[in-house]
């Protein structure tokens, strides 16, 4: 278990980069954060009177983190489609489009989970990789097995990462040597909700996962609609990832007038539901997701490397709808949030020389929303992390762009904006020296040590 932070009162002086409804990139400098019990207490401008500061917050002055030059802090990533069972495939399997990719490649991978050393050893790894890309908080896809995915979350619990996990049900279109019969599958739904539950985890929450429409029949995605509501549950599936996805669903589902709708008549939509990718949603669909509240998860890595499409992130932005970044492995190959943000500017680049002058194509300030407060709406967190508001959680990331083996050079005459842009362009974990979560240091120094950090 993570341990306790009761009690637990420290500050960070220094630079601070996060987003706000309003404004994509907020930079404050010469600003102290003050933290108690895991949640930001304060975050203001600072002279020479920082003791002062510090005493009303009750804040030792050993207990102070103090930034160096160049060095800020932003707040955690947030990957919002993550299948933590395909990381053995990573950077592998791409030479097929996704109906084919999933039969060749990814359903043998996910049944080898059902023995639990397996299971162990690969969540271990694919845990410890992201948290150390800064992903702070993760929504992710286990497998149909239910100890296995019971596995996952004792694991993200002991790394003491956030997540929300969820056992994927499958019933229909799938190999018998990976399926479920539709009972079991929702019984085995229940089992797991009920157990995670009584596990009384602090940062881990069950996730409702019905792999997507051709997969499950539509008895067993009501029931799964139900199971969510009824405990107030998030929600993940994909939709509209690629043309020949949407043909079948359509052939399946001729009753329904579109993808979206055969989740909307199965219950599936809320606040806390994620839909992955939603290249191919019609304006109408989108109109449906923004009323049910529920967001997006634009996967740019998987799209491009399995040929899904290109998603026009501004379209949904316009549409009022959330979108967040995912990281989509083994689909997409890297499980770096900030490969991600890359990506979704060189597809956005794409779109807009399709289209012309008149599209104004993302850039690194709106990647950076995504990969934080945009992360954090997706999946009705953004009332507790996603910048650095008082009151919420503190998850964040120490950025240091001159760190040892940093690719990024930084010139005297660069402002912090240039840094920041840099940071999103050419960082990677190397330049990423401390991990917070809910103000706990998953580094190996206590977050309440007082140092320079080097």
């Amino acid at each position: 278990m993570p341990e306790p932070r009761l009690n637990q009162r420290f500050a960070i002086v220094g630079t601070f980069v996060h987003s706000s409804n309003e404004q994509s990139l907020l930079t404050l400098q010469d600003h102290c954060l003050g933290v108690a019990n895991g949640k930001i207490i304060f975050l203001q401008k600072w002279d020479e009177d920082l003791l002062t500061l510090l005493q009303e917050h009750n804040i030792l002055p050993e207990s102070v983190i103090y930034l160096k030059e160049r060095q800020f802090l932003i707040p955690g990533f947030v990957d919002t489609h993550i299948h933590a069972s395909q990381y053995p495939n990573c950077g592998k399997g791409l030479d097929e489009g996704l109906l084919s990719w999933l039969h060749k490649y990814t359903f043998p991978v996910e049944a080898k989970f059902a023995d639990l050393e397996f299971a162990t050893e690969t969540y271990s790894k694919v845990i410890s990789r992201v948290i150390k890309n800064g992903t702070t908080t993760a929504c992710y896809y286990a497998t149909i097995d239910t100890d296995a995915t019971l596995r996952l979350c004792d694991i993200v619990d002991k790394a003491g990462q956030r997540a929300v996990v969820g056992k994927v049900n499958m019933d229909q279109n799938s190999p018998d040597f990976y399926k479920e019969e539709t009972t079991q599958s929702f019984q085995n739904t229940i089992r797991y909700v009920n157990e995670v539950i009584n596990r009384e985890y602090q940062l881990v929450k069950p996730c409702i996962t019905p792999r997507f429409a051709i997969s499950c029949c539509m008895d067993l995605m009501k029931q799964l609609g139900q199971l969510a509501r009824s405990h107030h549950l998030h929600v993940q599936t994909h939709i509209c990832e690629t043309r020949d996805e949407c043909t079948m669903v359509q052939k399946l589902y001729p009753e329904s007038k579109s993808y979206t709708d055969v989740y909307e008549q199965a219950g599936l939509l809320t606040k806390k539901t994620v839909l992955a990718h939603g290249i191919y949603l019609s304006k109408e669909e989108r109109e449906t997701i923004k009323k049910r509240r529920s967001g997006i998860s634009h996967c740019p890595n998987s799209n491009l490397s399995i040929r899904s499409g290109l998603l026009d992130v501004k379209g949904c932005f316009e549409d009022d709808i959330a979108v967040g970044l995912g990281t989509d492995i083994s689909g997409g190959y890297s499980p770096s949030i900030m490969d991600a943000m890359r990506t979704a500017i060189s597809t956005s680049n794409t779109i807009a020389m399709q289209r012309g002058p008149s599209y104004t194509p993302l850039d690194y300030k709106d990647v950076f929303r995504m990969a934080t407060l945009g992360g954090a709406r997706v999946l009705d967190m953004d009332d507790i992390i996603g910048n650095f508001e008082v009151g919420k959680e503190f998850d964040a990331l120490v950025i240091d762009p001159k760190a040892a083996g940093s690719v990024i050079d930084v010139f005297e005459n660069d402002s912090i904006e240039d840094v920041i842009q840099k940071f999103v362009f050419l960082g990677d974990d190397r330049n990423i020296l401390k991990v917070f979560v809910a103000g706990r240091d998953l580094s190996e120094k206590s977050c309440v040590e007082p140092l320079n950090i080097s």
